[in-house]
């Protein structure tokens, strides 16, 4: 058995045979998909974006959750009758005879109340790594479970925050690679906010 909060990347490299890509097409698909972002969005996306730079250097965990991360992905809104964002819900899965499981931060699954079938996991920390583990190899953890509960075997999507870095992910078979940091601080956070509701987009063409 091994817990979300005990990998590393090389740990899971090793154990589950994974290999780092410098960039993997549904990535670039993902990222340079276009949606719109309506003016009012882009005032709302400033207001909290001057309140990350006035604060992301004293928040801890929650505090950036609370006042940044969650209204940019409240202002997205996953919610639909067919899917949705889900919190700190357990999911495991078994991946060559090995248990993983954990409690990934976020997650928009099928599902209206529980969630069903995961196709994004996300992770938020403070700093780049401390004793909690490595943000970039949970994430990837929780994406390998996705991958082993989803049926239609499509490739699996994630995001990780550190502080202002948002950094992208998208696992596919037994390769993953990991986007450039986009910085919340700076104009990335209207590419931010689009890859999201792209995200969105693509969530409710799955699930039908």
């Amino acid at each position: 058995m091994l817990r979300f909060r005990e990998c590393t990347l090389l740990k899971l490299e090793k154990t589950f045979q994974l290999k780092q890509q410098r960039t993997l097409q549904p990535l670039q698909d993902w990222l340079a998909r276009q949606a719109e972002v309506s003016e009012l969005e882009k005032q709302f996306l400033l207001i909290f974006q001057n309140h990350l730079i006035m604060n992301v250097h004293d928040w801890n965990e929650q505090e950036l959750s609370l006042h940044f991360i969650g209204p940019v992905l409240g202002l997205v809104n996953f919610t639909t009758t067919k899917s949705n964002l889900f919190a700190e819900r357990s999911i495991e899965g078994v991946i060559d005879g090995i248990t993983l499981l954990g409690e990934p931060d976020g997650m928009v699954a099928s599902g209206f109340r529980e969630p069903e079938q995961p196709y994004f996991c996300f992770q938020k920390y403070k700093k780049h790594k401390d004793p909690q583990g490595d943000p970039a190899a949970q994430c990837l953890a929780a994406m390998l479970v996705a991958q082993s509960l989803n049926e239609t075997k499509q490739p699996v999507y994630g995001c990780y925050v550190i502080g202002y870095d948002w950094i992208f992910m998208v696992l596919q078979g037994r390769e993953y690679a990991i986007s450039s940091a986009f910085v919340a601080t700076r104009d990335d956070i209207f590419d931010i906010f689009r890859i999201l509701k792209v995200l969105k987009q693509m969530v409710i063409e799955w699930v039908g």
